[in-house]
């Protein structure tokens, strides 16, 4: 008898669904992949059919709905935080359609970052010290009355695309940081106050995220990256929401794992069991690492309720088993069965931005970019699109992050080599082309001092 082959539905618009189309392309399991909505490089690795639907916003519950029936599909990956919050997940297990993604309620660990802290401090997590507001008055009351003059990141409760932490030197700078939350609407009503984490010595700490599968009732964690979240070299400029990532990080090595396994990720995933929220997909911690009295503390910065982006685009070519394989083993509740088999190589992935990203670049969009096909061409390296448009053979802007160049290599030295050998090649029409040059640079400098 013929093993049947599936369709997967993929719940994205940008580089980490196109990572994921990729990723379910290469399951033998796997015949047929859609994307809401999608992206017009959904399909640029791949040689099965990838169907997007561009019309459509990833909280078109309904629509999503009436794909599945009439598609058929066979699995959902909600890799988008906006569906998870607007409960798609909890519409499609209500209709016993096989979904990746937790519930909206398991979901408020990141659709709700004061609930996310609320939760934190019950449990015991290590985090920083926050006061959550519901309005600029209690803030800046709050701020006036400390005796001390701290540097904070005021963070908007809701969703702000990855663009809602705002760092501030200190009380001052948080007063202004406060009033600036208006820009995120609603998702900026509710805010937090929370402290910025530093080393003993004053100096930043150092982030890294890990990937943790969870099927409600055992977890598996996936692997770590690090993140490269403001906009220019060397961590300056505005947060973007990632302009980079690079995988394995030095830092995180089995003494920290095992201490980031037993202080934060056991804690959280029995936590959301007892709260009635039995955590069924992929859970993001974004942590931090500071040198406080001569030990090594990790830290909890935020949780996202999905895949992440960049880092997604990292770790998925690492795989080595069926990512179907893996979804379906989350759905029915078998992780625990499945051993997780990632390779040994060094990747590190490059955004490519439009100039002005973050803030204006509705002057880049519609020029044309030249050099991807090129790119792709060297050993090595993968590319993943995001906010780009297709249309007579042709690739244009169309949005602020483009693509990502993904390098791969026996270190992150050999990996960046490739990743940024690739983006030599691309180009935006009249020089629009925006991009970091020293993604992966703390491993680098890791390494050398080796040698």
């Amino acid at each position: 008898m013929r093993k049947k082959l599936n369709t997967v539905l993929v719940i994205d618009a940008g580089g980490r669904g196109s990572a994921l189309v990729d990723a379910y392309a290469k399951s033998k399991k796997v015949k047929k992949i859609l994307a809401v909505p999608g992206n017009d490089m959904m399909g640029f690795n791949s040689k099965k059919p990838v169907k997007i639907y561009p019309n459509l916003k990833t909280t078109s519950i309904e629509d999503i709905v009436e794909i599945c029936k009439v598609e058929k599909v066979d699995l959902v990956d909600v890799a988008q935080d906006n569906a998870i919050a607007a409960g798609l997940v909890d519409k499609l297990v209500a209709l016993n359609i096989p979904v990746v993604g937790p519930s909206k309620a398991a979901g408020q660990i990141e659709w709700d970052k004061a609930w996310a802290r609320n939760f934190g401090e019950k449990y015991g997590l290590p985090q920083p010290k926050f006061k959550v507001c519901k309005s600029v008055a209690e803030g800046e009351k709050f701020l006036k009355s400390q005796s001390i003059d701290n540097a904070w990141f005021v963070k908007a409760a809701g969703l702000a695309e990855g663009k809602g932490a705002l760092p501030a030197k200190n009380n001052l700078e948080a007063l202004v940081r406060i009033k600036e939350l208006e820009k995120f609407g609603e998702a900026g009503q509710v805010y937090v106050l929370e402290e910025w984490l530093q080393n003993d010595d004053g100096s930043n700490g150092e982030e890294f995220s890990l990937f943790i599968l969870s099927d409600g009732k055992s977890y598996q964690i996936l692997g770590s990256a690090q993140d490269h979240k403001r906009v220019n070299d060397f961590d300056e400029g505005e947060n973007t929401g990632g302009m980079g990532a690079s995988t394995p990080p030095l830092l995180v090595n089995v003494s920290l794992l095992s201490q980031v396994k037993k202080d934060i990720v056991q804690k959280t995933i029995a936590g959301l069991f007892k709260e009635n929220r039995s955590y069924k997909g992929v859970l993001y911690l974004g942590g931090i690492i500071i040198k406080h009295k001569g030990r090594t503390v990790p830290y909890v910065i935020e949780f996202n309720a999905r895949w992440g982006d960049p880092e997604v685009e990292v770790m998925l070519p690492g795989l080595r088993n069926d990512l179907f394989e893996v979804s379906m083993a989350i759905v029915e509740g078998k992780l625990a069965k499945l051993k997780l088999k990632i390779n040994k190589k060094s990747r590190v992935v490059v955004a490519g931005a439009s100039k002005g990203y973050p803030d204006n670049y509705a002057d880049v969009k519609g020029k044309q970019i030249f050099g991807l096909h090129l790119a792709k061409k060297i050993p090595g390296v993968k590319i993943y699109g995001a906010g780009v448009k297709f249309k007579d053979k042709k690739y244009y802007v169309n949005g602020g992050r483009l693509f990502y160049i993904v390098g791969e290599g026996r270190n992150v030295i050999e990996a960046r080599h490739k990743a940024y050998s690739a983006m030599s090649l691309i180009s935006i029409e009249g020089n629009n082309l925006h991009f970091r040059t020293d993604i992966g640079w703390r491993d680098v400098e890791r390494l050398n001092s080796k040698f």
